[in-house]
């Protein structure tokens, strides 16, 4: 799972200090709990104190709880909800090197409940429990093939009874009824983190939720959850950039459990696991002063406390777990191992420094050589490499941890490129870093729009929240945390060239991973498990005691797009849609042309060329340099049926960029070579997207599918048009753009009338804009008979696509359609997830949803997925068709998907730029309101049988065309011939060439 990036924060003048008692906060978001939960929250006369420091942007109240828990707040009013995580420090590092993958697994069992959540009859069912442990102890310990499966026949006998006791998805479902999004976790290096996007009248429940399961786990339903972890170690066996960073770790640290053991851990010991050093795990590390909640969002610093303090302070302190960092001799020379597997080839390789709690101003140093090479518009990989097409792609990037920290350089080659030259051009950047061979204004260039994305950041709970956790997993304090960025501002040319030199010498691990067949590939071997029940129709009595609490009521508030966006009109008549930044200097710009490469597919190549050409008073790599002092950015592209030309960055900068990105598109230099460099790169990309599984299914078949063999995805030059183009034949049509008709869209902190004014002599047009041509949409394919499309690929995994034509937009239709979504097929609490991964242990991911069309006339579709082992592909395809043909009635999930729609859309707001966006997205659908506020009151009072009705009438028994992507030796072509008429597909038939 994702490892959040480190967040760096502005200079800080002063970073002073201070312990404060708490203060009522001077403006109430009237998110405050009621005068009854307040009374029983906690002692009105404890005082709480907290750390704040000098300067800091959040805000932030930094509180120690009594027991040791450590408690980030930070107040954000942007919506009335709260980004919440819970960070534990313990992760993959601290696991036992017998038993790799325990904090990971650990992470899925904390959402299994305790002895009060996710149980009806906790006597029983934690006697059935112990004999579930004891079985695995035995089988753990036991390598006799036919006693094993005696020992795992038992297990899944006892598993079922167990079963029966408990409440599966209790969690998913209480955090649904409070109207929770993004309930999910990850498991790293350092630490496991769970995380929760709340309603702010909902922040006692949350509270009463976590302080639950971090104060207890019950690994219920344990070897069902076994086998979607299972499913989770098959998906990394198939992902070549897993492998290839695995191996990268496993050379860089030789003793240190950063290379010694992965996060998903290794098939033995996934095969034979422990619920005794489970339990220890967590008795150990999910102790309150080994955990920090950090919270972002609609806040009350001094309620919110309080009743944190309520519910987690009766956890007790226990002693810190302690950790020893094993010393790592040092490379004395290139380590150098391969890697194969079907995707595209590629070179990564990677340095080793010190972490964050051993040499934080080598690390603060580390980065700022990261963003010289690599930062987007300006950096010597970007400019050297990149925009000089040296190579396909290629980038740097940091892992940062506590005991010690990577530099990765990754790139992939061009047509006929070996792997020994993207090498040498990677080291090539590295030593133009070591001499200096930068120029002087590319550091403090750096810190500026380093500033320029902290401060876009601000205005994401997830990203201010997230700050928090990693400031606590580096065990830096607040303080410590925000003078890096004061310590990366004052970084100079000196320090870099000095780090450079003492670090990048022949000490780095290198990887080639080279396209081919991995017969190394081990595969997890499938168990037999019974269906386990679910018992959607029960609750524990923890759920209803949170449930029944009392919340206060939040009213949503729907976009009004007449009041919320103030149309301007230009002297040329090209509309302005406007809406005022009131928070920050950040604009972005955008012009939207409603054509793309439907019309003509030479559009999407003539945006892409554009990034490589200059102006007759700038080269290309000038041009970006000169965007980059700016603290602005530009970018060009075309999708099917709309062209977005976009400038954003820093509003003073705002005319001279304007002008820089006028001139660029009224004037673009032709250059030959960068044609030719970009065709020979098209032509290497689209080889390597035929390596690509996921491109293979979600892109070339889904259109294939939809559309047949002329669609949106395989309508491109062939490779003797590609050739055979002009530099003209693209910068006429970039040149072109704007003599369209076309609208603009402003969100930034100018004055209307100011813009228009800036606009009318910056933004170039002729006198008569020219109508855009008809759009040309492709035919849909009818669809009605069954049919079975595949192709082959090397992999593990089996991964099927159910795919059902729908009927075309309609508004009417989305209300209903939102419940059966969230009822029926979205996320973990969804009827699918509970069947085919908690139930019958089918799959790590499924899910189905009714997709509305994002264009008025064009259709939806029914579209239903799951990955799976390729053995157990029939049980998966019968058990998706069964739930498509016959959706279970379950009144209590229905009510909870019901109150999670209306909390969600409650709680929700679309500001800043997303309602121009938003606007945008209704008028394509031929609306003028916020289609929100008819979910929003029509769900209320729909029944299962309106459900059921939508159900049978638009999902039941309709045909399918069902899409598999698999290995031939491994798919089971008499099952998939159950399902419609089987013909593979070859490459070149979805891919066009």
């Amino acid at each position: 799972m994702k490892k959040p990036f480190l967040l760096l924060f502005p200079a800080i003048a002063a970073l002073g200090l201070t312990t404060e008692c708490q203060s009522t906060k001077t403006a109430s978001t009237g998110n405050a709990p009621t005068d009854a939960t307040t009374q029983a929250s906690a002692p009105a006369a404890k005082e709480y104190k907290y750390e704040t420091v000098e300067g800091d942007p959040l805000k932030a109240r930094i509180y120690t709880l009594d027991n040791g828990l450590t408690v980030y707040l930070s107040d954000y009013d942007d919506a009335p909800r709260i980004q919440t995580y819970m960070a534990v420090r313990a992760g993959s590092k601290n696991d036992p090197s017998t038993a790799t993958g325990l904090a990971h697994y650990l992470e899925h069992m904390v959402f299994k409940g305790t002895s009060r959540l996710g149980t009806q009859n906790w006597e029983a069912e934690k006697t059935e429990l112990a004999k579930i442990e004891a079985l695995y102890e035995k089988y753990r310990g036991t390598r006799d093939v036919a006693l094993r499966k005696q020992l795992y026949h038992q297990i899944d006998s006892v598993s079922g009874v167990a079963a029966k006791y408990a409440v599966a998805n209790e969690y998913d479902k209480v955090m649904g009824a409070i109207g929770a999004k993004g309930s999910n976790a990850y498991t790293s290096v350092e630490q496991t983190v769970y995380q929760e996007d709340i309603p702010s009248n909902q922040l006692e429940k949350w509270a009463a939720i976590q302080a639950e399961r971090l104060g207890e786990m019950v690994p219920r339903l344990f070897h069902t959850e076994l086998e979607a972890v299972y499913e989770e170690k098959n998906r990394t066996l198939d992902d070549d950039f897993s492998k290839a960073y695995q191996a990268l770790n496993a050379s860089l640290y030789q003793k240190h459990q950063y290379g010694t053991q992965t996060t998903i851990g290794t098939i033995e010991h996934l095969q034979n696991p422990s619920i005794t050093e489970i339990k220890a795990y967590f008795d150990k590390y999910y102790v309150p002063n080994n955990v920090a909640l950090a919270l972002s969002g609609d806040l009350d610093y001094d309620q919110n406390i309080r009743i944190i303090d309520q519910y987690f302070g009766k956890l007790p302190r226990k002693a810190e777990p302690t950790f020893t960092v094993a010393q790592e001799a040092p490379i004395t020379a290139p380590i150098v191992k391969e890697i194969v597997g079907p995707d595209a080839e590629n070179v990564m390789l990677g340095f080793r420094f010190r972490g964050t709690t051993t040499g934080t101003p080598n690390t603060v140093v580390l980065r700022m050589i990261d963003k010289i090479l690599t930062n987007g518009q300006a950096g010597l990989i970007d400019l050297n490499l990149n925009q000089q097409q040296k190579v396909l792609q290629a980038a740097s990037f940091t892992d940062i941890n506590n005991d010690y920290s990577s530099h990765i350089l990754y790139a992939t080659p061009r047509q006929g490129q070996s792997l020994d030259q993207v090498r040498d051009l990677l080291l090539g950047q590295l030593d133009k870093v070591k001499k200096g061979d930068f120029p002087d204004w590319l550091i403090p260039a750096i810190i500026n729009n380093e500033k320029l994305q902290r401060t876009k950041s601000y205005e994401s709970n997830e990203a201010r929240a997230g700050a928090f956790v990693s400031a606590f997993v580096a065990r830096q304090s607040w303080k410590e945390y925000l003078r890096q960025q004061e310590m990366f501002a004052a970084t100079t040319k000196e320090d870099v060239l000095k780090v450079a030199n003492e670090y990048y010498q022949n000490n780095y691990a290198l990887i080639y991973k080279r396209t081919g067949k991995d017969t190394s590939t081990p595969k997890v071997v499938k168990p037999a498990i019974t269906p386990v029940p679910v018992n959607r129709e029960v609750a524990s009595s923890f759920y209803k005691e949170v449930v029944d609490k009392p919340s206060p009521e939040l009213q949503p508030v729907f976009v009004d797009y007449k009041k919320d966006i103030q149309e301007l009109k230009l002297a040329s008549g090209v509309p302005v849609f406007y809406t005022k930044n009131t928070e920050n200097e950040l604009f972005n710009l955008y012009y939207i042309l409603d054509l793309g490469t439907n019309n003509d597919p030479k559009l999407g190549l003539a945006a892409d060329y554009l990034q490589y050409l200059g102006t007759d008073k700038y080269s290309a790599a000038q041009l970006q340099q000169e965007f980059y002092k700016l603290g602005c950015s530009f970018s060009v592209s075309s999708g099917a049926d709309r062209v977005y030309v976009s400038l954003a960055g820093l509003d003073s900068n705002f005319e001279p960029a304007l002008q820089l990105f006028e001139s660029l598109l009224a004037n673009p230099k032709p250059d030959a070579k960068a044609l030719s460099d970009m065709v020979a790169g098209v032509l290497k990309a689209r080889k390597d997207a035929k390596l690509n599984k996921q491109v293979i299914l979600s892109q070339a078949m889904l259109n294939y599918a939809k559309y047949g063999p002329k669609n949106p995805f395989t309508t491109q030059l062939s490779e003797k048009e590609l050739k055979a183009l002009k530099p003209q034949d693209l910068t006429a049509l970039t040149k072109k753009l704007t003599s369209y008709q076309h609208r603009a869209l402003y969100y930034g902190p100018r004055p209307a009338n100011g813009l228009v004014a800036v606009l009318n002599t910056g933004h170039k047009t002729p006198p008569t804009l020219t109508p855009v041509p008809a759009n040309k949409d492709f035919a849909e394919q009818p669809m009605k008979d069954r049919k079975v499309y595949w192709v082959d690929y090397n992999m593990v995994q089996a991964e099927i696509l159910f795919l059902t034509k729908g009927d075309v937009y309609d508004k009417t239709l989305v209300p209903t359609v939102s419940l059966y979504n969230e009822y029926f097929g979205s996320g973990m609490g969804s009827i699918v997830f509970q069947e085919l991964r908690e139930s019958k242990a089918l799959a790590y991911s499924a899910y189905s949803r009714y997709a509305n069309a994002d264009k008025l006339g064009r259709s939806n579709f029914v579209m239903s997925y799951i990955g799976t082992q390729s053995d157990k592909l029939p049980e998966a395809m019968t058990g998706m068709a069964t739930l498509l043909n016959d959706m279970p009635v379950a009144e209590a999930n229905l009510q909870i998907a019901k109150n999670s729609i209306r909390n969600s859309i409650a709680t929700e707001r679309i500001t800043k730029s997303d309602i121009l966006f938003s606007y945008e997205r209704a008028k394509r659908l031929g609306l003028d309101y916020d289609l929100r506020r008819d979910v929003y009151e029509k769900t209320a009072n729909m029944s299962f049988d309106d459900l059921k009705k939508f159900q049978e009438a638009k999902v039941k028994n309709q045909a399918q065309t069902i899409l598999v992507i698999g290995s031939k030796d491994r798919l089971n072509f008499k099952e998939l011939a159950k399902y419609g008429k089987v013909e593979q597909l070859t490459l070149r038939e979805i891919f066009g060439y």
